[in-house]
């Protein structure tokens, strides 16, 4: 079912200048199930929330290895993001091969931007309905960029993407001015704080529902799972503290995560469950 008779296609503006199927692919970023990243002088940090279609399955990959020095997680439709990780990848072999270097982070990112641009432009094809959280260390430090639907993409300190992700965007605004001056692993345990705060009452952070990657000075890029996240997780237990999502905002609708996106985009229930083909 159309909204209006201004999204049959991509390439139709609306009279008030947006462009409908657009929005409709940031939707779908906000239908996913959470990560988010943050940063410090010297490391970068992903986490993520891991979802099943069902409880005879297994959860289902949200952070991608890209090069010794980057990675990337991803909230939305994961056959989308499982195609830009994949260009990704063969970005940083084509800089290692020609080069003999790794590819600087922001380079990688604007390549994906550009990819991502030419969706939104042309007859018959549909934009990426993907976001993705790029961190990586390079030349310049430690980065950590968010790139969305439209194309668009940020340099970030900090951020969450995906479902009730407003809960953690506002634990990282409270805490901001401390990351960058934490240890890896008081890293960690913020992020793994912000990650509590999306989810719903009833459930808890396990070993099995999370991810974790970091990459920083001196060190490549690792992602753990299962066991090695375990311990991050006891020590965040014996954290005192209720979520900040149960005072204010648990639930509520997600706010547009494309900030330079002047399409003026609804905010979406956040809280509703995708279909398990479009989980991710």
């Amino acid at each position: 079912m159309f909204r209006n008779q201004y999204d049959n296609d991509i390439t139709i503006w609306s009279p008030q200048g947006r462009i409908h199927q657009i929005e409709y692919a940031m939707e779908a970023v906000k239908q996913g199930s959470a990560t988010l990243g943050l940063k410090s002088r010297t490391h970068v940090v992903l986490v993520a929330l891991k979802r099943s279609s069902s409880e005879l399955s297994s959860h289902q990959k949200k952070i991608f290895p890209v090069d010794d020095h980057v990675g990337a997680s991803i909230a939305g439709l994961t056959a989308d993001g499982r195609i830009l990780i994949k260009f990704m990848q063969t970005e940083c072999l084509n800089s290692r091969y020609v080069f003999d270097l790794p590819l600087p982070v922001s380079r990688l990112v604007s390549a994906v931007g550009d990819k991502m641009q030419v969706c939104t432009q042309m007859y018959g094809r549909r934009p990426y309905g993907v976001g993705m959280l790029v961190a990586g260390y390079d030349s310049q430090g430690p980065r950590l960029y968010q790139t969305c639907p439209s194309s668009n993409y940020y340099d970030c300190k900090a951020m969450a993407i995906g479902a009730r992700s407003q809960s953690a965007r506002t634990y990282l605004e409270k805490h901001l001015d401390l990351f960058s001056d934490c240890s890896l692993d008081e890293l960690i345990h913020h992020a793994l704080l912000a990650l509590r705060e999306c989810l719903p009452s009833d459930a808890e952070l396990t070993a099995k529902n999370v991810s974790i990657a970091m990459v920083g000075e001196g060190q490549d890029l690792e992602v753990w799972d299962d066991d090695r996240v375990q311990p991050h997780l006891d020590t965040m237990e014996s954290t005192k503290g209720g979520r900040i999502g149960t005072a204010e905002g648990e639930g509520e609708g997600e706010g547009p995560t494309d900030q330079g996106q002047d399409q003026g985009e609804a905010g979406a229930d956040a809280g509703e469950e995708p279909a398990p083909m479009e989980d991710s």
